[in-house]
């Protein structure tokens, strides 16, 4: 996509000797070159990717009285999110507050 530098608006493409793109707004015209310039030669530099979460993750979500389905345990961290489409309800994920459990579960 092409866009016009005096008015932004898109370009439209005319396929005639020799093709041009021009906008129909300012009358602007850039005509296609027949010939393409590659330039080669450009050295992509190595990034090490940043981790996002660095150890464990701390409490960041409100505390609920739902029961772990994997020890029974009362207490848990929930935090909503919207997995699916805006008309659909939001999904529910839980971790157990028992330190020796931390089982993770969701409720959709």
């Amino acid at each position: 996509m092409e866009f016009c530098p005096s008015c932004a608006n898109l370009l439209q493409y005319e396929m005639r000797m020799p093709a041009r793109f021009f906008c129909r707004s300012c009358r602007y015209i850039c005509p296609i070159e027949k010939k393409v310039k590659i330039k080669r030669g450009v050295i992509l530099a190595h990034k090490e990717a940043t981790p996002v979460v660095v150890g464990e993750k701390q409490h960041v979500g409100a505390t609920t009285d739902a029961t772990c389905p994997k020890c029974s345990h009362g207490k848990a961290e929930f935090e909503q999110m919207q997995t699916r489409s805006a008309d659909e309800p939001m999904t529910i994920f839980y971790k157990c507050l028992n330190q020796s459990c931390k089982h993770n579960w969701r409720e959709d």
